[in-house]
């Protein structure tokens, strides 16, 4: 069953106080996520830093995971926007007319997603840390927005007969852990990573890489 691909839809007005004790509750998360390893960072760290009970920030956020998912939620949805309406390769362009330029392939389209997630990981990659840990990234509603944007670009290649089963593997790479272990481990630069990306993509959606 394909997921449908939308934006998020648009949340309801806060009450003042509500409004505060979010901005405190994002602000003390943030300044969480930069000094430790964000996977350490507990709901109590939080409500302490924030000054808030934690009947407070339960309320509102379950887990650690779903305060930095708040808080990278205006970095995805711009990306989300671009994919779905903005510039080639990055997004679909205005439809094809005669005399203008064709529309980007699939295997562009990919390339330039992962370049578009590869400098997101590279500037937010502590708030990435904690709201994709492990198996808790296949359940938030972004990562199923990015398995239906690749799911479709796989679809328009004609890669596979079996689509989904190859949407999880290209998304694999994207992990924020994966991501860390190459840049602090590997000591692999933003642009050799993309680069790889780059040649997944074309390897896949039998296309030749964008440039």
């Amino acid at each position: 069953m394909t997921l449908p691909i939308e934006p998020p839809r648009p949340q309801r007005a806060e009450r003042a106080d509500a409004a505060r004790n979010r901005a405190r509750v994002l602000a003390a998360a943030a300044e969480l996520f930069r000094r430790r390893d964000p996977r350490s960072v507990t709901m109590d760290d939080v409500a302490k830093a924030a000054g808030v009970g934690r009947a407070t920030l339960y309320r509102r956020y379950p887990d650690v995971g779903s305060i930095a998912e708040a808080l990278l939620g205006e970095y995805e949805y711009q990306l989300q926007e671009q994919l779905l309406r903005g510039e080639p390769p990055l997004g679909p362009g205005p439809a094809s007319a005669p005399g203008t330029a064709p529309a980007p392939r699939p295997a562009e389209r990919l390339a330039a997603f992962y370049a578009a997630m590869v400098a997101m990981l590279e500037e937010h990659l502590p708030l990435m840390l904690g709201a994709d840990a492990g198996a808790t990234r296949l359940a938030i509603g972004t990562y199923r927005f990015w398995w239906a944007h690749v799911r479709s670009l796989v679809v328009a290649a004609g890669a596979t007969d079996d689509p989904d089963a190859l949407v999880d593997a290209l998304l694999a790479p994207l992990a924020a852990e994966v991501y860390q272990h190459q840049r602090e481990q590997l000591g692999l630069s933003p642009e050799r990573i993309a680069a790889g990306l780059r040649l997944l993509a074309s390897r896949t959606l039998g296309d030749r890489p964008a440039t």
